[in-house]
């Protein structure tokens, strides 16, 4: 063991240290380099008698609508629908994709269908918010799981949602949006605006590129200017800006879930000097059967057994305790845990202590 250790701090002795910040490319992204969102309706077929109720007329209504298409004029009374479901059709369009790239696709049930399972998706244009085409998507829908249906009530296993899956790879960008970068200056936007944040950004980029090369324009945007000899390749030019590296900051936040009773404490967090009492409320209840026999010369009555409930309630007091200011967020962690509390009871007492304004920092209830 010591052999296996020892070896181990030798090579981590060995390795180079690691750069300090954080990159560019995981905090900002450039100016209109984005994803695009498209929407489509269409219908998925296949389906082993999963698919919409024969009450759903929108249904009924595209079926009949595509089979008068393809020649086949057919009475919507006449169709049946257990086979096949409506579905909205979602996907992300990546920045600079072009014609021919194939990208995933979201199928969610809009109808009344109980699975998707086993189904195919038929081709289905998929629109972006000005209204125009930007691919289409078909394919064999996966829904990562099961449903097992044996027909009797109460008998049927589901794993995931049923009702939605993925159509991996199954939409064809149709139509490229147009973009490109270039010009005489590229702005970086900060994922988290922040004053500090983008002053650090610009100070970064002049370091590598010279004093006039960026200047931060608000709390998000900080504009580089482009050197001559880089606007030949403004790839690379770009590459460089998103492995330069910085000391991203941020506001000292604590975030409370109280449906899960989860606590995280961020970074510069602080708390002054306040004193804090919690006690719990704890009521008991024990239920146990009893019998109860007839008397010994009664000449009639039987046996029972009689329910007995005794409920007891008991409310533990919390003794004063002194919580010492903390200046970061080890000692604040070290002096909450010094008074052996729940998570859901350090919620409450984060809340109390932010109203006393003990608490510096935002509290995010979420």
């Amino acid at each position: 063991m010591r052999t296996v250790l020892a070896l181990f701090l030798a090579v981590v002795a060995a390795c180079p240290a690691v750069a300090q910040g954080v990159r560019v490319k995981d905090i900002a992204q450039v100016a209109g380099v984005r994803e695009n969102q498209l929407l489509g309706y269409g219908i998925v077929v296949g389906l082993a008698g999963t698919g919409d109720r024969a009450g759903t007329q929108f249904t009924v209504q595209t079926l009949a609508n595509m089979l008068e298409r393809m020649g086949i004029t057919v009475d919507p009374d006449d169709v049946k629908l257990r086979n096949v479901a409506s579905v909205v059709v979602t996907a992300e369009l990546p920045a600079f994709a072009k014609e021919g790239t194939r990208i995933d696709a979201t199928v969610s049930s809009l109808g009344d269908a109980s699975s998707l399972q086993g189904g195919t998706l038929l081709q289905t244009p998929l629109y972006a918010a000005d209204g125009q085409i930007y691919a289409a998507a078909q394919g064999p829908v996966s829904i990562g799981g099961f449903t097992v249906d044996t027909g009797v009530e109460s008998e049927r296993v589901q794993k995931n949602h049923a009702t939605v899956g993925r159509v991996p790879s199954g939409a064809i960008v149709e139509r490229e949006i147009s973009g490109a970068i270039e010009g005489d200056a590229v702005c970086i936007t900060l994922l988290e605006p922040d004053f500090t944040t983008a002053s650090r950004l610009a100070e970064s980029v002049k370091a590598v590129f010279g004093k006039f090369s960026a200047r931060a324009v608000d709390s998000s945007t900080v504009a580089v200017v482009v050197p001559d000899e880089a606007k030949a390749d403004m790839v690379g030019f770009v590459a460089q800006l998103e492995h330069l590296r910085l000391e991203p900051d941020s506001v000292a936040r604590v975030v409370i879930n109280e449906r899960t009773g989860t606590v995280v404490v961020g970074q510069g967090v602080q708390v002054s000097p306040v004193a804090v009492s919690h006690g719990n409320l704890i009521v008991e209840i024990r239920y146990w059967l009893e019998p109860s026999q007839p008397s010994p010369f009664a000449e009639v009555g039987e046996t029972v057994v009689v329910p007995r409930t005794e409920t007891t309630v008991r409310e533990e007091t919390g003794a004063m305790a002194q919580l010492a200011g903390a200046s970061n967020i080890e000692e604040l962690v070290s002096a909450l845990n010094g008074l052996a509390v729940t998570p859901r009871d350090m919620i409450a007492i984060f809340q109390a202590i932010k109203e006393a304004g003990a608490l510096h920092g935002t509290l995010e209830i979420i």
